[in-house]
């Protein structure tokens, strides 16, 4: 199982998540404060809203490519360390509603991307609680050269 990942900071979250259950044709997976996952099989995607401030435009916040186990992770972070790029990782780190393994790497536009696998659910967002753009997961994930 592997999926991509799009994680959007929105203004009106209620209303992104009244949208995007019409435009997916399904209720969210997993919805709590400030927070909401569409897991789409076809094609193959996982949505985030994330909520930031009344009124702000949608914004990408961070983008992903879940996959099916931590020696899925391990693999691509071999493979991406392999290639030159600078690689972040962390091991049972919380974020977003559940306790995660992933990599991190960066665009050439400074785009974060992780690389993950979901352990387990949590009842907690995590340690950095969604406020701005970039503070939920990507937080602190700069580039380095």
């Amino acid at each position: 199982m592997s999926r991509a990942q799009l994680a959007l900071r929105v203004g009106d979250l209620q209303g992104s998540i009244d949208f995007y259950t019409k435009l997916l044709g399904g209720e969210p997976a997993k919805l709590r404060p400030g927070y909401a996952n569409f897991v789409v099989d076809e094609p193959p995607l996982k949505l985030v809203l994330l909520e930031g401030e009344p009124g702000q435009e949608t914004v990408m916040d961070h983008l992903g490519v879940e996959v099916a186990d931590t020696a899925t992770v391990h693999a691509a972070t071999r493979r991406l360390s392999e290639l030159g790029l600078f690689t972040e990782s962390e091991q049972d780190s919380t974020c977003c509603y559940a306790t995660q393994d992933k990599v991190w790497v960066h665009g050439p536009g400074r785009e974060p991307w992780e690389v993950y696998t979901v352990k387990n659910d949590s009842p907690d967002f995590g340690e950095s609680a969604p406020a701005e753009q970039g503070e939920c997961c990507a937080n602190d994930h700069d580039v380095k050269t």
